[in-house]
């Protein structure tokens, strides 16, 4: 498809689900908006739309990921209900306006989003943070207190573990097949673990969505809570262990960084501001928001 969409989506009241992605076509008509009860919008790889016009507040997933040459984003505000974005590899959007105001947001990619992740690390919040399951940014570091690429649990009396915090910092070399580009959207050779005795009994591959290019180094941070098998699997002296898959299903990918965190009742609980208070006495998502903002 190619040039402009018809403007005529009104008709479609009852759509949820709309997949446009892979064509050409340079713009979206404003009646997209009145969509009111779309859930799922798809347009990964269209790599001449240029921008965005405003977007229903339905919405719960958006993927833009790979639109390269998209320069503008709505005001996503109203998207109240808002799950996930994807926007790996939208290299020339400059903001993302209204970020810092969806509170049902779970998972936000944005591997390769140089033009726009310092203004993005602005709008992210403490809030914001402690609802994130899944962050994906352009940057070289993680937190300085994620534990190493291993960690071995032992149990707080009266305390519960709550989730598993993992970072890691990836790119891509020259042995990533071109071809694939496209259409792997998923890097899938990053695996987390649990170790009884040092043998896994269980392993997940994190989601560390979006290729991206090359010698660009991208950190992905995963928050896994406590329906995961990665959290509730955990007993006395088992471990979490970050690891690249060997052999990797595709070659190419380069595993730079690493870091595990276990996060029990009380790491993430407290509210208002922190400002004032010494890097021991923070919550974990405060920790994470500081971190961030510092992010190169």
């Amino acid at each position: 498809m190619r040039g402009k969409v018809p403007d005529d989506f009104e008709k479609l009241v009852s759509l949820k689900t709309l997949n446009l992605g892979y064509n050409n076509f340079t713009s979206l008509p404003a009646s997209l908006k009145g969509l009111s009860v779309l859930k799922i919008l798809l347009l990964p790889h269209c790599k001449e739309l240029k921008s965005l016009p405003p977007l229903p507040s339905s919405l719960e997933f958006v993927d833009i990921a790979g639109c390269v040459v998209i320069e503008t984003v709505p005001d996503l505000s109203e998207l109240e209900n808002l799950q996930e974005l994807n926007m790996a590899n939208c290299e020339k959007v400059v903001d993302v306006p209204g970020l810092q105001c969806l509170k049902s947001l779970r998972r936000l990619y944005l591997t390769g989003c140089r033009a726009c992740s310092s203004v993005v690390k602005t709008r992210i919040s403490k809030v914001s943070l402690r609802n994130l399951r899944v962050l994906s940014m352009p940057g070289s570091e993680i937190p300085d207190w994620l534990n190493e690429e291993e960690v071995t649990y032992t149990a707080r009396k009266n305390c519960v573990l709550k989730a598993v915090l993992i970072g890691v910092v990836v790119s891509i070399t020259s042995d990533f097949p071109e071809s694939l580009r496209d259409h792997i959207p998923t890097l899938m050779d990053i695996q987390a673990k649990i170790l009884k005795m040092n043998s896994p009994i269980f392993s997940t591959t994190l989601p560390l969505m979006g290729v991206p290019k090359l010698d660009e180094d991208q950190v992905h941070l995963c928050r896994f809570l406590d329906f995961n098998p990665l959290v509730f699997q955990l007993k006395e002296g088992y471990k979490v262990q970050v690891a690249k898959r060997n052999p990797p299903y595709i070659p190419g990918m380069q595993l730079k960084k690493c870091g595990v965190r276990l996060i029990f009742e009380r790491d993430d609980e407290i509210d208002g501001d922190e400002q004032q208070l010494d890097d021991g006495y923070q919550s974990l998502s405060e920790k994470l928001a500081r971190f961030l903002y510092h992010l190169q």
